[in-house]
Protein backbone atom coordinates (compact mmCIF):
# COMPACT_ATOMS: atom_id res chain seq x y z
CA UNK A 1 0.00 0.00 0.00
CA UNK A 2 1.22 3.53 -0.76
CA UNK A 3 2.67 5.26 2.29
CA UNK A 4 0.54 8.36 1.67
CA UNK A 5 -2.72 6.41 1.65
CA UNK A 6 -1.65 4.41 4.69
CA UNK A 7 -0.82 7.61 6.55
CA UNK A 8 -4.27 9.07 5.82
CA UNK A 9 -5.98 5.87 7.02
CA UNK A 10 -3.95 5.98 10.23
CA UNK A 11 -4.70 9.64 10.84
CA UNK A 12 -8.43 9.23 10.21
CA UNK A 13 -8.48 6.20 12.52
CA UNK A 14 -6.95 8.38 15.23
CA UNK A 15 -9.84 10.85 14.84
CA UNK A 16 -12.42 8.07 15.01
CA UNK A 17 -10.84 7.02 18.31
CA UNK A 18 -11.01 10.61 19.60
CA UNK A 19 -14.70 11.08 18.84
CA UNK A 20 -15.73 7.61 20.03
CA UNK A 21 -13.77 8.03 23.26
CA UNK A 22 -15.22 11.50 23.93
CA UNK A 23 -18.76 10.18 23.54
CA UNK A 24 -18.15 7.05 25.62
CA UNK A 25 -16.34 8.85 28.43
CA UNK A 26 -17.99 12.22 28.76
CA UNK A 27 -21.55 11.47 27.62
CA UNK A 28 -21.99 7.91 28.89
CA UNK A 29 -19.49 6.97 31.61
CA UNK A 30 -19.78 10.32 33.40
CA UNK A 31 -23.57 10.06 33.27
CA UNK A 32 -23.40 6.62 34.90
CA UNK A 33 -21.11 7.91 37.65
CA UNK A 34 -23.34 10.91 38.38
CA UNK A 35 -26.66 9.03 38.31
CA UNK A 36 -25.98 5.27 38.26
CA UNK A 37 -29.47 3.79 38.58
CA UNK A 38 -31.27 6.48 36.60
CA UNK A 39 -28.82 6.24 33.68
CA UNK A 40 -28.79 2.43 33.54
CA UNK A 41 -32.56 2.07 33.90
CA UNK A 42 -33.81 5.04 31.88
CA UNK A 43 -31.02 5.47 29.32
CA UNK A 44 -30.00 1.87 28.69
CA UNK A 45 -29.78 2.41 24.92
CA UNK A 46 -27.33 5.29 25.38
CA UNK A 47 -25.24 3.11 27.68
CA UNK A 48 -25.21 0.37 25.02
CA UNK A 49 -24.03 2.91 22.45
CA UNK A 50 -21.33 3.92 24.91
CA UNK A 51 -20.15 0.31 25.17
CA UNK A 52 -20.15 0.11 21.37
CA UNK A 53 -18.11 3.34 21.22
CA UNK A 54 -15.51 1.84 23.56
CA UNK A 55 -15.36 -1.25 21.33
CA UNK A 56 -14.83 1.01 18.32
CA UNK A 57 -11.87 2.66 20.06
CA UNK A 58 -10.30 -0.78 20.54
CA UNK A 59 -10.85 -1.76 16.90
CA UNK A 60 -9.34 1.45 15.55
CA UNK A 61 -6.53 1.30 18.09
CA UNK A 62 -5.49 -1.88 16.32
CA UNK A 63 -5.84 -0.15 12.93
CA UNK A 64 -3.62 2.70 14.13
CA UNK A 65 -1.09 0.20 15.49
CA UNK A 66 -1.00 -1.56 12.11
CA UNK A 67 -0.65 1.73 10.23
CA UNK A 68 2.15 3.01 12.45
CA UNK A 69 3.99 -0.29 12.18
CA UNK A 70 3.84 -0.22 8.39
CA UNK A 71 4.84 3.45 8.21
CA UNK A 72 7.79 3.18 10.59
CA UNK A 73 8.76 -0.48 10.32
CA UNK A 74 12.34 0.40 9.39
CA UNK A 75 12.92 1.91 12.83
CA UNK A 76 14.45 -0.37 15.45
CA UNK A 77 11.97 0.70 18.17
CA UNK A 78 8.76 0.39 16.14
CA UNK A 79 8.00 -3.25 16.93
CA UNK A 80 8.33 -2.63 20.66
CA UNK A 81 6.23 0.53 20.50
CA UNK A 82 3.43 -1.23 18.64
CA UNK A 83 3.59 -4.17 21.05
CA UNK A 84 2.82 -1.83 23.96
CA UNK A 85 -0.02 -0.20 22.04
CA UNK A 86 -1.50 -3.63 21.33
CA UNK A 87 -1.18 -4.47 25.02
CA UNK A 88 -3.20 -1.34 25.78
CA UNK A 89 -5.87 -2.32 23.25
CA UNK A 90 -6.11 -5.86 24.68
CA UNK A 91 -6.40 -4.61 28.26
CA UNK A 92 -9.02 -2.07 27.18
CA UNK A 93 -10.97 -4.89 25.56
CA UNK A 94 -10.94 -6.80 28.84
CA UNK A 95 -12.02 -3.70 30.79
CA UNK A 96 -15.11 -3.27 28.62
CA UNK A 97 -16.52 -6.56 29.96
CA UNK A 98 -17.42 -4.74 33.18
CA UNK A 99 -19.83 -2.34 31.47
CA UNK A 100 -22.48 -4.84 30.26
CA UNK A 101 -22.47 -6.22 33.81
CA UNK A 102 -23.10 -2.71 35.11
CA UNK A 103 -25.97 -2.42 32.67
CA UNK A 104 -27.61 -5.50 34.22
CA UNK A 105 -26.98 -4.43 37.81
CA UNK A 106 -29.91 -3.36 39.97
CA UNK A 107 -28.18 -1.41 42.73
CA UNK A 108 -26.18 1.80 42.65
CA UNK A 109 -23.35 0.16 44.59
CA UNK A 110 -22.98 -2.68 42.09
CA UNK A 111 -23.11 -0.34 39.09
CA UNK A 112 -20.38 1.89 40.52
CA UNK A 113 -18.32 -1.16 41.44
CA UNK A 114 -18.34 -2.34 37.83
CA UNK A 115 -17.44 1.15 36.61
CA UNK A 116 -14.57 1.18 39.10
CA UNK A 117 -13.38 -2.20 37.78
CA UNK A 118 -13.51 -0.81 34.23
CA UNK A 119 -11.54 2.31 35.21
CA UNK A 120 -8.91 0.35 37.15
CA UNK A 121 -8.22 -2.10 34.33
CA UNK A 122 -8.19 0.72 31.77
CA UNK A 123 -5.79 2.65 33.99
CA UNK A 124 -3.34 -0.24 33.87
CA UNK A 125 -3.67 -0.27 30.08
CA UNK A 126 -2.86 3.45 29.95
CA UNK A 127 0.49 2.74 31.64
CA UNK A 128 1.49 0.61 28.65
CA UNK A 129 -0.02 3.19 26.28
CA UNK A 130 2.30 5.72 27.88
CA UNK A 131 5.32 3.57 27.03
CA UNK A 132 4.03 3.37 23.45
CA UNK A 133 3.80 7.17 23.19
CA UNK A 134 7.31 7.67 24.58
CA UNK A 135 8.73 5.26 22.02
CA UNK A 136 6.59 6.80 19.26
CA UNK A 137 8.02 10.22 20.06
CA UNK A 138 11.51 8.77 19.68
CA UNK A 139 10.57 7.01 16.44
CA UNK A 140 8.93 9.83 14.49
CA UNK A 141 11.53 12.53 15.40
CA UNK A 142 9.86 14.99 13.02
CA UNK A 143 7.95 17.22 13.44
CA UNK A 144 10.05 17.71 16.57
CA UNK A 145 7.38 19.61 18.53
CA UNK A 146 4.87 16.77 18.01
CA UNK A 147 7.48 14.18 19.01
CA UNK A 148 8.15 16.15 22.21
CA UNK A 149 4.45 16.36 23.13
CA UNK A 150 3.92 12.64 22.41
CA UNK A 151 6.85 11.75 24.66
CA UNK A 152 5.65 14.12 27.39
CA UNK A 153 2.11 12.68 27.15
CA UNK A 154 3.52 9.17 27.53
CA UNK A 155 5.42 10.17 30.66
CA UNK A 156 2.30 11.79 32.12
CA UNK A 157 0.17 8.68 31.44
CA UNK A 158 2.69 6.52 33.28
CA UNK A 159 3.00 9.03 36.11
CA UNK A 160 -0.78 9.25 36.52
CA UNK A 161 -1.23 5.47 36.70
CA UNK A 162 1.62 5.21 39.19
CA UNK A 163 0.12 7.99 41.31
CA UNK A 164 -3.26 6.21 41.38
CA UNK A 165 -1.69 3.18 43.03
CA UNK A 166 0.92 4.86 45.24
CA UNK A 167 -0.83 7.96 46.58
CA UNK A 168 -3.56 7.08 49.07
CA UNK A 169 -5.23 10.49 48.74
CA UNK A 170 -4.94 10.61 44.95
CA UNK A 171 -8.42 12.16 44.69
CA UNK A 172 -7.01 15.35 46.23
CA UNK A 173 -4.70 15.74 43.24
CA UNK A 174 -6.91 14.17 40.57
CA UNK A 175 -7.74 17.42 38.76
CA UNK A 176 -4.05 18.35 38.62
CA UNK A 177 -3.07 14.99 37.16
CA UNK A 178 -5.93 15.23 34.67
CA UNK A 179 -4.54 18.52 33.34
CA UNK A 180 -0.98 17.16 33.25
CA UNK A 181 -2.15 14.20 31.15
CA UNK A 182 -4.76 15.93 28.99
CA UNK A 183 -2.75 18.90 27.71
CA UNK A 184 0.27 17.09 26.17
CA UNK A 185 -1.94 14.17 25.10
CA UNK A 186 -4.49 16.29 23.25
CA UNK A 187 -1.86 18.52 21.66
CA UNK A 188 0.50 15.69 20.77
CA UNK A 189 -1.93 13.05 19.54
CA UNK A 190 -4.33 15.38 17.71
CA UNK A 191 -1.44 17.22 16.06
CA UNK A 192 0.08 13.91 15.02
CA UNK A 193 -3.24 12.75 13.57
CA UNK A 194 -3.57 15.98 11.57
CA UNK A 195 0.03 15.71 10.40
CA UNK A 196 -0.54 12.13 9.25
CA UNK A 197 -3.57 13.20 7.22
CA UNK A 198 -1.98 16.29 5.67
CA UNK A 199 1.69 15.41 5.27
CA UNK A 200 2.41 11.86 6.38
CA UNK A 201 3.96 9.43 3.91
CA UNK A 202 4.87 12.06 1.34
CA UNK A 203 8.55 11.24 1.51
CA UNK A 204 8.00 7.60 0.58
CA UNK A 205 6.01 6.02 -2.16
CA UNK A 206 5.67 2.44 -1.04
CA UNK A 207 5.56 0.61 2.28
Amino acid sequence: MEARRLSIITGLSYWIIFFAAIFANFFVLEAIIESPLETVQNSALIVRFGILAFLITVVFDVVVAWGLYKLYQRNLWTGLSIFFRMMHAAIMGVAIFALPIALKSTTETEILRQVDIFNTIWLIGLFFFGIHLILLGIIIKKPLIIAIFLTLAGIMYMLDTTAHFLISNYSDYQSTFLILVAIPSIIGEMSFAIWLILKGGKNSTEI
